[in-house]
């Protein structure tokens, strides 16, 4: 017997069913669920090892043809006396004629003849400086263009300059009836501090990043040994308050990281404290220095070979407390090193490798047989330097 009893709530009434559309996402809500999963990827990227915001900085930062080609770059002359260094998305390249300021797009964006026998580029603090080692010209720039310029006597030219991570810049130079001076100059380059050195040569200094004292390396012998000494200024006295030194070694370079004063010579890191005591020392007597860069945070890089030429070597990277933070052996040649943040670029013959301070890679570039130089940023992202040309890498 046929069932009669009709469903009020399901009955058609007689009408034939028609299919239903499938109805598209809008655009927009595409795009806030991509969105979505991109940041749920950062996140977990960021809560593992802290690289994940820079994910994000780049995604948000950089052009879709930027992403997509690599195609990002910055033209300038071919010239052997180049040097490089990277103010945030602007390129700085000066050489023994020129300093040019080059913008993301490639533009120029400030520009100036000079005339260095001996240029040399130090940064921080968003600037850089622009020095002729042994010369009379001196230029501070941001991002935009020139800040200052100093111009030395032809008696008292200059030998170092560095910036601090607030700007203020310490300048080494040679002084008249005495063995050098180091001057201070705040963030608006005024001057603030300046003493001359009778006894001893003053061969580099930085600026510590609170902006209360000036740390100076000076050269001399004690008891037939060579010694570097690292003398310490208050800015707001006029003689030193503490002292260091480093034996047996050549001092060519101090900075600052975290707050510990880190020396790099021929044959060891040293670390110390601003009140001239030694927190630790990292020594590689037995191996020779190829590169460096102290740019890291809280790390110094190094690339020790075992011999004075080849590529046998390893990767070190050095904690403030001179300890060994992690190693890599090396077996091809390495063309050069750059450290900022938590980034390390490795350029090798034909490959760019960016590490993180564990000397794990984060990211690789194959075919890269045309660069000469690499500068890691602190995104992570890392510019490849040919003769006459800079392209971006974005991992």
């Amino acid at each position: 017997m046929a069932d009669t009893t009709k469903d009020i709530w399901n009955d058609d009434d007689g009408e034939e069913q028609k299919p239903k559309k499938r109805r598209k996402l809008p655009g927009i809500l595409l795009f806030f669920l991509t969105l979505a999963a991109v940041l749920g990827i950062v996140l977990v990227a960021a809560y593992r090892d802290g690289t994940g915001f820079d994910v994000l900085r780049r995604y948000f930062s950089y052009s879709r043809e930027e992403k997509t080609s690599g195609n990002a770059g910055y033209d300038y002359d071919a010239s052997a006396s180049n040097r490089f260094a990277a103010l945030g998305d602007t390129l700085v390249v000066l050489s023994n004629t020129s300093l040019r300021l080059l913008g993301q797009g490639g533009e120029e964006v400030w520009s100036a003849n000079v005339q260095m026998e001996s240029p040399a580029l130090s940064t921080g603090g968003g600037r850089a400086v622009a020095y002729d080692v042994g010369g009379r010209e001196l230029y501070v720039l941001d991002a935009e263009g020139l800040v200052s310029e100093l111009r030395a006597e032809e008696e008292e030219p200059f030998i170092a300059a560095s910036l601090n991570e607030k700007g203020w810049m310490a300048v080494t130079a040679e002084k008249q009836n005495y063995k050098a001076c180091v001057s201070v100059y705040n963030a608006k380059l005024e001057k603030v501090f300046d003493f001359n050195s009778s006894r001893r040569f003053v061969a580099d200094a930085c600026v510590t990043d609170d902006c209360a004292f000036l740390a100076a390396v000076t050269l001399g012998q004690e008891d037939g040994t060579f010694v570097s000494n690292v003398v310490l200024y208050d800015l707001t006295q006029t003689e030193p308050v503490a002292d260091y030194s480093v034996r047996d070694g050549l001092v060519m370079c101090i900075t600052q990281q975290n707050g510990t004063l880190v020396t790099v010579s021929d044959n060891k890191l040293t670390f110390a404290d601003t009140g001239g005591q030694i927190a630790g020392e990292y020594d590689y007597t037995s191996s020779y220095l190829r590169e460096y860069d102290c740019g890291g945070d809280g790390y110094a890089v190094l690339l020790l070979n075992r011999y004075q030429s080849g590529s046998v070597g390893r990767l070190v990277t050095v904690g403030t407390g001179g300890e060994e933070l992690a190693s890599l052996d090396v077996h091809e040649e390495v063309l050069s090193v750059s450290a900022v943040g938590r980034y390390i670029a490795v350029l090798y013959t034909d490959s760019l490798v960016v590490y993180n301070p564990d000397l794990q890679a984060y990211a690789t570039l194959k075919g890269t047989g045309y660069a000469k130089e690499a500068l890691v940023r602190a995104d992570g992202s890392a510019l490849l330097i040919a003769s006459e040309s800079a392209r971006l890498f974005l991992p």
